[in-house]
């Protein structure tokens, strides 16, 4: 089965040569989201809004795959300051349910845009 590029005007546009997302057969590999505002283009502020924003991101880009967070399997985050790491927990809370997805978390030394943190994820929707 070839891969299929998902795309939507509901994310953010891709600022490089990658897909906002990739179907490979039944899994989707959701390509890192930061905090960009998908009308602005612009990067909002603080850490809050920026994990919420991503969340909201990574859903968009799911749900134009016929997928939820839901179906996540796997993320992984990457963050600039490991000390925001305990708002991810509770932000991510709100948006993914148990059973919860297997996930890494990576301090960066540097995310594009000057983003505060960063989440790609894996999707098994139907699993």
């Amino acid at each position: 089965m070839p891969k299929q590029a998902i795309h939507t005007p509901d994310a953010p546009q891709p600022i490089g040569i990658y897909s906002q997302a990739i179907r490979a057969g039944n899994i989707l590999y959701l390509s890192g989201q930061i905090g960009l505002d998908p009308r602005t283009m612009q990067l909002v502020e603080g850490i809050d809004s920026q994990i919420h924003q991503v969340f909201l991101n990574l859903r968009a880009v799911a749900a134009a795959a016929g997928a939820s967070l839901d179906d996540a399997v796997k993320f992984t985050v990457f963050l600039t300051d490991m000390s925001h790491f305990a708002r991810v927990n509770e932000i991510m809370s709100g948006y993914v349910h148990a059973p919860y997805p297997a996930r890494s978390a990576v301090a960066a030394a540097g995310l594009p845009r000057d983003a505060l943190i960063e989440i790609e994820a894996i999707l098994a929707p139907g699993v």
